[in-house]
Parts: structure tokens; C-alpha cells; sequence
């Protein structure tokens, strides 16, 4: 450990970096720490923050107190936060030398903190490590560029591209639509570059002005550490150009939404072979026990992959997003999609995540998810031919009170993940939803103010 800090204090040094960004992902995803001169971080080796921290709802409230007191300590004592020497990032929209490094969380004892997204994450890797394997990710995150809006009761709109005109109509896939927002997206790959993200391609999406950034496939933990940095990064590029970059699920009526597509595999540790895939190269029993716990976990894991009221509106019908687990081969019509590949690039595309999940806590629940299949042995249902948007058999929750009761109630969760992870999860969910009820809609004052 000692070396690491070594090194991660000559990188500093060397870069000549003034402030450190010292973060943590709660577990709505949103980065919480302190800002840090250079000298003081390197002399603390990390900081304390409060526990309640992992308790904040996305609008900064906290779970009922029975529930809280329960779970942490009734003096709200600190955790520890250490750095991790292999995630740390330049900030390079901050005017002084600025790094962001991200923390994990330890009590005083020493033992990680169970309601730590990234401890999650670390904890399901393990479960493949302790068998010889190693998941292999490839995360597409989708996003809209939108005009910047103060009023969050005044619809959102496509923002103004090169042309000086609003995007119009469905554009997917247009070169031309994208390098409408050329300035943008060149600062977004430079910043990348400097960051060393492993961004791979840009794709318009459906949407007006919707967009997708591709990974290139590698570990779990640093790619999730990845997009959350670019999260941060693409928000802050929009700014700088005048626009908004939002990660919702859901943004804009009657517009697609916008997903986080995983494509995953995993690998023998020793060499490096793909256990998707029987030497002659058809697909493995193991490929098959994968698919087989995505369909039969992922529905009792749902708000950790669809996390907030407004994820569920990507699965209303004639949405473009999948609404069941089938899976089937070049299908993007389930939310399993096994893409044409070669034997060693087999892999499975989970395609039910919205772009709005955690990313440490969607990587987690989808590996675990093929985890349990494999261990179990599970077998998947027969692959869709043809369009899968109307099956339903294997559907899902279809709203967020009815994914918590059952992710509650899956004694697979609770064994994997811990019980106070579930409950602390399941608490600050419940907590955020009780506050959009509190909120009158717009569709209310116009359907009900004069009619009813």
C-alpha cells in the first residue's frame, strides 16, 4: 500500500497539482467528498467523511430514523476514506493543476464499509476471482445534449448545433447531426485523452440530440470508476459549450431513453480464455448458465439497474427499451442480446440498464446476476426470433414500488450483497419516491385543475 501512495505522491508532484478532488460515489452515484490542497492530502493519506453520507437520497434528505439509527451509528461517526492509486484522474476544466482521486471507505476498524457502491463492486469481483475467473466489460452509455432550462417545470428542448437550428426528426446514426456538435465533443475526447478514458466510439442515437459514448472493454472496477468520471466530464464540456448534458433515463416525452448498455464476458484468470465459448467454438454451458441467472435475478435486483421513478418510464410500451429478459442472438428487441463475435469475444448484452443507475452498483448486480447462474446452473428459456418487444413471459416490474418488494424479499440478494446494503438501498429509494409524490404534475393541472 505504501508504494502506492508513494507513487500516486511523486505523480502529483510531477504534474505540479495544487488540489485534489477526494471522492466517493454514494449510492445514487453522486460523487461526495472534499477538495483538498495537494500538501494536506498528502500528508492525511485519504480523509474522514460521515457515514450518513451513504444515506442521502438524490435530493439530499436521508431515510427515516428508525431505519438510519438502525444502520449507523447513532453518533454519526466518521468512515475512512483511502485513496486508491489506481484511479486517479486530471481535472482539466479547473483553472489551477486540480486531480480527482476516488476512495474507498473503511470503518475505524479497518473493515470496508458495507453500504460503499465501489465495496459492492469489489466484493462481487471477488466471488469470480475465488473461482478462477474474471468478468470482462464493455459499457455504451447514452446521454442527450439539451438546452440549458432553469424552470424544471418547462419541457426540455434539443439545443442549437453548428447550424445555429435545433436537431428535428429521428437521426440515428447521422455523421452529420453529431459534427453538429463537433466543438463539444472534441473537447470531450480531449479531456478524455488526458484522463486516460478508454472511450472507443461516438454514435447519435434516436433521440433528438441524443448521443452514446462506447468503452472499450476491460475490468469492471476501472471502467466504472471511468464512467463515472465521464459523467462529470461530459456535464461539465456541455457547460462550457452553453448546452446541458443529461444522464436520465427518461428526459423527454415521447423520446427514446437513454440506456447503459453492459456487454460481458468472463475469463479463465490463468489464461485468459473466454469460458463463453467450447473449444470448437460454440457456445458454452457456462454462456448458457450466465444467461440464465440475467433472467432470473435481474427482475429481483431492478432498482439497481432502473434506480429512480423516472426509469421506469423506459420500459413503457413503444419506448424502443426492452421490457422483459429474453434473450435471443442480434436481437435488440430483448434485453439480452448476444452480438455476432468470435469464440473469444463471445459475451452477452444486458441492455436493460438505464443510463441513470450507479455504475458501480448496475456492474455489480449484472455480474452477480450471471454469477448466480453459473453457480446455480441455471438454464435460460429458448432465444427470441424475431421482435421480442411484446413478449411476456419474463417481464419486469413495472414500477419502482414493485421492484423494491421484490428485491427486499430475495434472500439471493441479501446473501451476496449483505442485508444492510439492501435495507440502506432499499430505504433511500423509498425515501426519494415518497418525495416525488409530494410534487404535483404538470399532467395533474392540465387533465385535472378544470375537469374534475
Amino acid at each position: 500500500m505504501s508504494s502506492k501512495l508513494d507513487q500516486l505522491s511523486s505523480w502529483l508532484k510531477e504534474r505540479k497539482i495544487t488540489e485534489v478532488e477526494c471522492l466517493i460515489s454514494d449510492l445514487t452515484g453522486i460523487a461526495r467528498g472534499k477538495i483538498s490542497p495537494t500538501n494536506k492530502f498528502l500528508d492525511e493519506k485519504g480523509m474522514r467523511l460521515p457515514e450518513s453520507v451513504l444515506l442521502q437520497t438524490v435530493t439530499g434528505d436521508y431515510v427515516e430514523d428508525d431505519i438510519y439509527y438502525d444502520l449507523l451509528d447513532e453518533a454519526d461517526i466518521d468512515m475512512f476514506c483511502r485513496p486508491d492509486a489506481d484511479a486517479v484522474f486530471l481535472v482539466p476544466w479547473a483553472i489551477e493543476p486540480t486531480a480527482m482521486v476516488i476512495h474507498d471507505t473503511f470503518d475505524k476498524q479497518g473493515n470496508p464499509i458495507e453500504l460503499s457502491p465501489r465495496n459492492i463492486l469489489k466484493n462481487v469481483l471477488k466471488l469470480y476471482a475465488d473461482k478462477g475467473w474474471k468478468p470482462i466489460v464493455a459499457p455504451e452509455m447514452e446521454f442527450y445534449l439539451t438546452k440549458r432550462c432553469s424552470d424544471p417545470d418547462f419541457p426540455l428542448e434539443a439545443p442549437m448545433g453548428r447550424s445555429g437550428r435545433p436537431e428535428v426528426g429521428r437521426q440515428s446514426f447521422s455523421i452529420d447531426a453529431a459534427n453538429e456538435f463537433d466543438p463539444l465533443f472534441e473537447d470531450v475526447y480531449d479531456w478524455s485523452e488526458i484522463q486516460g478514458l478508454d472511450l472507443d466510439t461516438l454514435i447519435h442515437e434516436d433521440g433528438p440530440a441524443q448521443m452514446e459514448i462506447n468503452f472499450r472493454h476491460g475490468e469492471a472496477l476501472h471502467l466504472a470508476d471511468q464512467i463515472t468520471v465521464f459523467k462529470r466530464t461530459m456535464r461539465e464540456a456541455a457547460l462550457k459549450h452553453d448546452v446541458a448534458a443529461t444522464f436520465m433515463a427518461k428526459p423527454i416525452t415521447d423520446q427514446p431513453g437513454s440506456a447503459m448498455h453492459i456487454h460481458q464476458s468472463v475469463v479463465d484468470i490463468k489464461t485468459g480464455q473466454n469460458l463463453f465459448s467450447n473449444a470448437d467454438g460454440s457456445m458454452s454451458e457456462l454462456f448458457m448458465q450466465h444467461i440464465g441467472g440475467l433472467q432470473k435475478y435481474i427482475p429481483e435486483l431492478l432498482p439497481l439497474f432502473a434506480p429512480n421513478v423516472n426509469s421506469f418510464r423506459r420500459f413503457l410500451p413503444d419506448t424502443s427499451a426492452p421490457v422483459n429478459v429474453e434473450w435471443g442472438e442480434e436481437n435488440r428487441t430483448v434485453g439480452l442480446r448476444v452480438p455476432e463475435a468470435t469464440p473469444q469475444n463471445r459475451r452477452v448484452e444486458n441492455r436493460l440498464a438505464g443510463a441513470d443507475a450507479n455504475p458501480y452498483l448496475v456492474l455489480a448486480a449484472s455480474l452477480l446476476c450471471g454469477y448466480m447462474g453459473m453457480v446455480e446452473q441455471l438454464q435460460p428459456g429458448a432465444p427470441v426470433q424475431g421482435r421480442g418487444y411484446e413478449r411476456r413471459n419474463l417481464r419486469l416490474p413495472i414500477t419502482i414500488e414493485h421492484a423494491l418488494e421484490r428485491m427486499e424479499a430475495c434472500k439471493a440478494a441479501a446473501e451476496y450483497l449483505g442485508e444492510k446494503f439492501i435495507r440502506g438501498y432499499v430505504a433511500v429509494k423509498r425515501a426519494e419516491h415518497e418525495n416525488y409524490k409530494r410534487v404535483i404534475s404538470s399532467w395533474e393541472r392540465e387533465f385535472l385543475l378544470l375537469s374534475v
